[in-house]
């Protein structure tokens, strides 16, 4: 139980388990909780974000073939992805949140989404 709004400080008069005393302070609250710290994770963030717009554009079907200059021209950047995904034989697709890409011969991408997410 807080006696007092944890934004501001008011005294707060209502239920016994309020933590704020209205949805500004909630709001202003979880925002400087959850905004990002430092100018490096602002950075990726981006980074990540803009490398799933370009996927996107790229994969509007949800599969496609494309060479590494098509991404590199668009801006991707191939050092920021969200996770890894490993094939039982072995093949490593790299993804930006639900959109991904997997290496080929000769320069070419595969490219995927995955719906599952």
């Amino acid at each position: 139980m807080a006696e007092f709004c944890l934004e501001c400080g008011t005294k707060i008069i209502g239920r016994v388990d309020k933590k704020f005393c209205n949805d500004q302070c909630r709001n202003d609250y979880n925002n400087r909780l959850n905004k990002d710290e430092t100018e490096f994770m602002v950075k990726v963030n981006r980074a990540l974000r803009k490398n799933r717009r370009i996927l996107k554009a790229l994969n509007p079907k949800g599969k496609a073939k494309v060479k590494r200059n098509e991404m590199e021209t668009e801006g991707f950047n191939f050092k920021y992805f969200t996770h890894v995904y490993k094939t039982k034989d072995a093949r490593v697709y790299y993804f930006c949140y639900e959109y991904g890409y997997l290496p080929l011969e000769k320069g070419y991408f595969a490219l995927v989404l995955n719906k599952d997410i």
